[in-house]
């Protein structure tokens, strides 16, 4: 999951951005609405997470613009304003839930997930593939009946290849959906972190390289597979 996080108070939004990585989130910052706009117009985004008082374009006003773009995208106000009018008007411009200030990072995490499967084009909480099962709220993945302990990054980076059930997926995807905006975009760590998972998950690789496109699930996985370069 890759979210928005739109808060004008750096040690807050820094501190919700290192919380949310533990959790196998990864998450930009806006510090104001036009930097806002600006993440949303070239990064994809599942869920936005917006301070209604901030500088430039108001948190309203960037849940205007998500609604009025037909993106679907969830929206969960994160902010102070805390009366019961404050809530309803948040709702009335669209947004799915409101949390206020003071708030738990655990809480966020929850809502986070719970918006994440309500998603219209969301998959099943528990999705099942080639011998594997991913529970994403859990953080779980059986192979075969066997359970697989996973790091944070090889199951996030896993939840995205399971949820294209069988489709490829490019490693400049698997980098923008499982890493944040600061990450090099020449890195090779899509590379290391699909081969460690590879290892973890245990043969017959399960994980198929399809040279100069991405990555798959290989829902045909026999010993001595098909799944091409293993780097």
């Amino acid at each position: 999951m890759r979210v928005l996080i739109l808060e004008d108070e750096p040690y807050m939004a820094e501190a919700i951005r290192d919380g949310l990585r533990l959790e196998a989130i990864a998450a930009d910052i806006a510090g104001d609405g036009d930097t806002a706009l600006g993440l949303l117009g070239i990064n994809a985004y599942d869920i936005a997470v917006l301070d209604r008082d901030v500088p430039g374009p108001s948190g309203d006003e960037i849940a205007e613009r998500i609604v009025a773009s037909g993106s679907g995208m969830p929206i969960i106000m994160l902010t102070a304003a805390d009366r019961l009018d404050d809530k309803a008007s948040g709702f009335e411009l669209g947004a799915d839930d409101y949390l206020t200030k003071p708030f738990e990072l655990q809480e966020l995490v929850l809502r986070l997930r719970a918006l994440d499967r309500r998603r219209a084009y969301s998959r099943p909480p528990v999705r099942e593939i080639a011998g594997l099962r991913l529970d994403p709220f859990r953080r779980e993945v059986y192979r075969d009946g066997r359970y697989v302990a996973l790091t944070r990054k090889q199951f996030a980076v896993l939840d995205v290849l399971v949820a294209a059930e069988g489709g490829v997926v490019s490693a400049e995807e698997l980098l923008e959906r499982a890493w944040d905006e600061n990450a090099d975009p020449f890195t090779n760590a899509v590379r290391i972190t699909v081969s460690a998972l590879r290892k973890r998950l245990g043969e017959p690789w399960i994980i198929a390289t399809v040279p100069g496109v991405g990555y798959r699930i290989d829902t045909q996985a026999e010993a001595g597979n098909e799944g091409g370069d293993h780097g």
